[in-house]
């Protein structure tokens, strides 16, 4: 990988004639990725088993309200054990922040924008959960419809590694569907592994995309990305995501024209939300897009080059959809990869940029977007030292409702060391859409294609 001049012809390496040349420093950071993977692969199992211990402390000392009353409850022997597919089951993740009701202001009528991102945020919370959670908390806390949730196959690493659901939201005049996609999973060697697939993959007429995303979204081994798979064998136990959810929602719209539906995820979620819409658009599933109110994504790496990102504005612009891309402060993982001249992986469309003080503003890149930089090195520690101080102090200037557990706190010290890390959780991404949804509402209204005309006219 590193010296061959003729690439292209090594049976153990996919790589077009394009590609043949690529720079050392590429080739540097391919290999890289490589050794990632075998790596992430090799401490896969005892990284799970970690997690799961983990996971099971946490709610063990759930299940019997805190741990003075676990160790009350053990010498009563009345410990209560927590199980692992009921809907009280949380992960690490879900375990930080266990906020699960939609915000009490939420409405619909004629504010679809403000609606769609408070309950897009809550969608990709709930993601990261177990079954029994998602049936639990859509049908009878959000009062809608479980439509399915999903563990798509991945056709390179030859398992189940991405995961999604679906709900519905039916109401008098239209129906919502909502897709939402789970990011990684702190625990996930699987999903880590599609994150530090540097790998490129050009989708015809598009350009060049993440090649560890596009697998996880359902990239064909030997076929790419065609518009059906449904010669596949054992389709049904093999599932691709892009082609599951792209079905699924052809049968929505043939029971109800009018049936909307909006896209969403965090971290790697958001990745493959933003790769669900080109894949739709270069299949020029036409239908599909005009159903597509928005692509709602949180912390979401970069996904692609410079020439995708600038036909995908061009195309979501004429098909009418929005894409609200959230950046809260100084969350690492939209600063990841980089946007330099050896990765080439570049944003698309504005910034919802969200400070700490959970003010919004829209631009068009986020600050210091390679994060990385000895000038901020010292203002990010100071902010993540305010982000600790401001979770004592929040519940009063804000309600109960923002209160941050003990564990939240602990795992905010982290950001004393590396101040990304802990800015990348979903508690600040749920407060800077319920505390500034108004700015969503700004932007929908503002990339309205009738009021642009009005304005022009």
């Amino acid at each position: 990988m590193l010296h061959s001049k003729e690439i292209n012809r090594t049976e153990f390496i996919e790589c077009g004639r394009k590609n043949a040349t690529e720079s050392f420093n590429r080739r540097w950071l391919l290999t890289m990725s490589v050794l990632a993977q075998k790596f992430l692969n090799f401490v896969a199992k005892p990284l799970a088993a970690t997690g799961n211990a983990i996971e099971y402390w946490l709610n063990l000392v759930s299940c019997n309200r805190n741990l003075g009353g676990l160790i009350w409850n053990s010498i009563r022997g009345e410990m209560i054990r927590p199980e692992k597919a009921s809907a009280e089951y949380l992960s690490f993740t879900g375990s930080l922040d266990k906020r699960v009701e939609l915000d009490k202001t939420i409405v619909e009528c004629g504010d679809r924008y403000r609606y769609n991102s408070l309950l897009s945020i809550m969608a990709a919370k709930a993601s990261y959960e177990n079954h029994a959670y998602l049936q639990y908390t859509v049908t009878d806390l959000w009062k809608m419809e479980l439509l399915g949730s999903f563990d798509f196959w991945n056709d390179y690493q030859q398992k189940h590694t991405t995961q999604a659901f679906i709900l519905g939201d039916k109401k008098d005049d239209h129906d919502l569907i909502v897709v939402a996609f789970r990011g990684t999973e702190t625990f996930d060697a699987d999903a880590w592994s599609s994150d530090v697939d540097l790998s490129w993959y050009e989708i015809p007429g598009l350009g060049k995309v993440h090649g560890g995303f596009m697998k996880a979204l359902g990239l064909h081994k030997n076929k790419g990305c065609p518009p059906h798979v449904n010669d596949r064998p054992n389709n049904q136990e093999q599932p691709l995501a892009y082609y599951v959810i792209k079905d699924i929602l052809k049968q929505a719209l043939e029971s109800n024209n009018k049936t909307k539906f909006i896209v969403t995820g965090h971290s790697l979620g958001g990745a493959l939300a933003v790769l669900f819409a080109a894949l739709l658009i270069k299949h020029e599933e036409r239908e599909l897009l005009g159903m597509l109110e928005g692509v709602y994504t949180y912390g979401q790496p970069r996904v692609g080059d410079k020439e995708f990102g600038e036909i995908m504005e061009k195309k979501l612009e004429k098909y009418e959809v929005k894409y609200y891309r959230t950046v809260y402060c100084n969350d690492i993982v939209p600063r990841l990869p980089y946007d330099d001249s050896t990765m080439m992986f570049k944003h698309f469309g504005k910034c919802l940029y969200f400070d700490s003080f959970y003010i919004g503003k829209i631009v068009d890149e986020e600050p210091n977007k390679n994060y990385f930089s000895l000038l901020s090195a010292i203002p990010k520690l100071v902010n993540a030292g305010w982000e600790i101080i401001r979770s004592f102090v929040i519940p009063y200037t804000k309600g109960a409702d923002y209160s941050e557990s003990f564990l939240l706190k602990m795992y905010r010290l982290i950001g004393l060391m590396i101040a990304g890390v802990p800015a990348h959780g979903l508690q600040d991404y749920v407060n800077v859409v319920r505390l500034g949804s108004d700015l969503y509402k700004d932007y929908g209204i503002m990339n309205n294609t009738e009021t642009k005309v009005m304005i022009n006219e």
